[in-house]
């Protein structure tokens, strides 16, 4: 549970940092879904990118008319995304895996946004054409996109486990530690 709320207050903190670094895209949301993905439940680790994004939302969109189906579409793409995430934890492919998830992700979310930006129709005509015209004026935001999400995979999957390592000594009941074989928990010991 608190690997979930620190990953979505992550998540918050950088969407929201964004327009004042004047770095667009440059939030490591694919990096954030990918993490969650390989470190939480299946059933629950979809709700930390989706949290991220809706409460960053509020603050963001606030006063604005974004248009509903780009919003959908980007939250089913990070919830997606964290299907990728026990991908990482496969010991055969974990350390050549990780650039190759985060540039899926990355990739993911480009195509998916901008597909979603032209099928809304208001930006660009729903042509060949304009689809052609949405993904050109989309190119300058995907090396940021890209390159957020492989330091954000590099931070969060190399730290991470560190971080979680040091709580885990404060709490061995919460990291799994009283679960292990042989092993007692200090908590139900009498």
């Amino acid at each position: 549970m608190l690997t979930a709320i620190t990953l979505v207050v992550l998540g918050v903190v950088c969407r929201l940092l964004t327009p004042w670094l004047h770095g667009w895209n440059f939030v490591p949301m694919g990096a954030l879904a990918l993490y969650a993905g390989s470190r939480l439940p299946r059933r629950w680790a979809w709700v930390v990118p989706v949290a991220a994004m809706a409460l960053s939302d509020l603050v963001l969109d606030y006063g604005t008319q974004r248009p509903e189906l780009t919003r959908w579409v980007i939250y089913a793409t990070f919830a997606a995304t964290t299907f990728l995430g026990p991908i990482a934890n496969r010991p055969a492919f974990r350390n050549w895996s990780l650039p190759i998830l985060s540039l899926s992700a990355s990739t993911l979310f480009w195509v998916a946004s901008d597909l979603s930006t032209w099928a809304d129709g208001l930006l660009y005509p729903l042509t060949l054409p304009g689809l052609a015209a949405c993904f050109v004026a989309a190119i300058p935001f995907y090396p940021n996109t890209v390159l957020a999400d492989l330091v954000g995979t590099a931070v969060l999957f190399g730290l991470g486990p560190l971080v979680e390592r040091v709580f885990g000594q404060v709490n061995p009941h919460e990291a799994g530690a009283a679960d292990e074989p042989g092993r007692v928990d200090p908590n139900q010991a009498a």
